[in-house]
């Protein structure tokens, strides 16, 4: 490439996601600089008010560390007091104090419910007391049997500790007892749980929180030169659309199967623009970029160095290898095999199916101006097919008793959102919970490689006429500018959680900056960013992208390939090259 002047082709249609008139160069640069701003807002926010007010417990953590480590030495299995001390650390969250469970009052979604919806918006304590009234002979029976269960564990390790721990016999009938007093320990508290129902109000917290996001994101706007009144006047039907989505989520039937509010929010949102139409007065508060774009700077804060390290070189291998090779793959296979008509389309569906699903999605369509169908089309398409391995992956890692492990690793690879990987490993247990998780979360990294990537090959390679050449200035011009965002929130935060510690980034950080107020804000702006998509979105202009049904057989394709794919280098590393990392976890 040279620093000279671009010759290109005639620059593609390009849809701008936000319903103004917003120009290429005001989406690429105004915008995504804008969202930067926001973010870090958000960010610094968050940290303003966690880091100076750490939890009194906190100054405990040491000594409960020297009694883990003091039993990790005497015996060779993890002892009661082990657990009890490891218990008490992972009970110190700067989110539980009482400022932090007001900041999660006032973002909480709708609740669960079953037959009636305003059950997820207000709860009388009549009938909190009748939800709790069912469960409490239950709970009562399972903490008999957890005492019960302790009481054995005693006896056990007593007897081993009698032998000095040498009899291999004691240790291993001690180490069953222990683990089943932890599994009647988690029996007995989900039971408590559901007897201790409490009653609440959404209501009021979710008109605050409107008017809050209205005026946030809508001083952005008028900073960007649009209309801060439009823009306010239109949000409350976005948000409230938003709220609905979040209800059909959390509704036992839907919870079940896993549709989660990325699919119903874009359902409501077309279900209104392709009857009635979105009314215009609402259309300035339709911003799907602008929301989602917000949202991934925040997602950076999430993905932590020492995260990616924690299941060392085979999650690395498996993120870092499995998603290019897939993705361009599945790029090639729909250039030269299905012939896909539109290039934007196919790198787009690759991308979301290959990396992380929406998040990739957008930083994809904004490096190579996908059409705003396509984007919805893609999306569409992961929303389907998440909630599809959601539930059948760990079925089937269930049925051909797949090992936890190499079960985590696989679903982490593969199933594109972050929230539907974490629920599908929680399925198998904390093992597959953990691996799922955290290579999700190495994946998710990639999602500025990948844009970037796609930015320089679209500007040398697809809209450039034979024989041109083309300026570095126009890959930095094509270049979504929200990923740096993305990428110094992950820097920031590494560098946080590295000189705090450990053991108190998981207290003020994971349990407190992030599980307390950023990620659940996150989920939120996400939440508006699909309604907007639905209220963009008409299925006249939809329909020409399925012809043929070339963008479904991608997809599936591409799908079917990185599922078998992701497996079989997830045992190679975990199993052949790396089994010490995996005997570890």
């Amino acid at each position: 490439m040279a620093n000279n002047t671009v010759k290109s082709k005639a620059e593609p249609d390009h849809v701008v996601l936000d319903s103004g008139k917003t120009t290429l160069k005001d989406l690429y640069t105004k915008e995504d600089w804008m969202v930067i701003w926001l973010g870090f807002f958000i960010l610094i926010l968050g940290l303003l008010i966690y880091l100076p007010n750490p939890p009194e417990k906190a100054t405990e953590i040491p000594k409960y560390n020297a009694i883990m480590k003091e039993e990790a030495a005497k015996a060779p299995f993890k002892t009661i007091e082990w657990h009890n001390a490891s218990a008490s650390k992972r009970g110190i969250r700067a989110r539980d104090q009482q400022f932090g469970k007001t900041i999660q009052n006032f973002l909480a979604a709708p609740s669960d419910w079953s037959g009636n919806p305003l059950d997820a918006l207000y709860r009388s304590q009549g009938a909190a007391d009748a939800l709790s009234a069912p469960h409490k002979e239950a709970a009562e029976k399972a903490k008999v049997e957890e005492d019960a269960a302790l009481a054995a564990a005693k006896v056990a390790q007593a007897a081993a500790a009698a032998a000095v721990f040498k009899d291999a016999t004691l240790n291993t009938s001690a180490e069953k007892a222990i683990k089943d007093w932890q599994t009647a320990k988690g029996k007995a508290s989900k039971a408590k749980a559901k007897a201790s129902v409490k009653p609440f109000n959404r209501i009021p917290y979710l008109i605050g929180l409107c008017i809050i996001l209205a005026v946030f994101f809508g001083i952005g706007k008028a900073i960007m030169g649009q209309s801060l009144g439009k823009f306010v006047a239109g949000f409350p039907a976005v948000f409230l659309l938003a709220v609905l989505a979040y209800m059909a989520e959390t509704q036992a039937l839907m919870k079940h199967w896993g549709f989660g509010f990325p699919l119903w929010a874009i359902v409501f949102g077309m279900l209104i623009s392709n009857t009635v139409g979105t009314p215009k007065w609402v259309k300035p508060a339709v911003c799907t970029e602008y929301f989602i774009k917000t949202g991934l700077v925040l997602l950076g804060a999430e993905i932590l160095f020492n995260k990616i390290l924690a299941i060392g070189k085979p999650g690395i291998f498996v993120a870092w290898i499995c998603t290019p090779v897939t993705l361009i793959l599945t790029y090639w296979f729909g250039q030269k095999i299905i012939k896909m008509p539109s290039k934007t389309l196919n790198i787009t569906i690759s991308s979301d199916m290959s990396v992380c699903g929406v998040s990739a999605a957008i930083a994809t369509a904004a490096a190579c101006r996908a059409k705003k169908e396509e984007l919805t089309l893609a999306i569409g398409l992961s929303m389907v097919f998440t909630a599809i391995c959601m539930v059948g992956q760990p079925a089937i890692a269930r049925l051909v008793g797949m090992p936890e492990i190499l079960a985590g690793a696989w679903m982490g690879g593969t199933i594109d959102s972050t929230g539907a990987v974490a629920a599908a490993g929680a399925f198998l247990g904390e093992k597959a919970l953990y691996v799922a998780a955290t290579l999700k979360m190495i994946q998710n990294v990639l999602i500025g490689v990948i844009a970037f990537g796609v930015a320089v090959y679209w500007v040398a390679k697809v809209e450039v006429t034979p024989g041109a050449s083309v300026s570095w200035w126009e890959i930095w011009y094509r270049f979504p500018k929200f990923v740096l965002g993305f990428i110094l929130a992950s820097i920031v935060f590494s560098i946080i959680d590295q000189g705090v510690g450990k053991d108190m980034s998981s207290v003020m950080i994971d349990h407190g900056v992030l599980r307390g107020f950023t990620r659940i804000a996150r989920e939120w702006f996400f939440a508006l960013a699909f309604t907007s998509i639905g209220l963009d979105t008409n299925f006249r202009e939809l329909g020409s992208y399925f012809k043929g049904g070339k963008p479904i057989t991608l997809y599936v394709l591409g799908q079917s390939f990185q599922l078998v794919f992701v497996l079989l280098v997830a045992y190679i590393m975990f199993y052949i090259i790396f089994p010490e990392v995996t005997a570890a976890i």
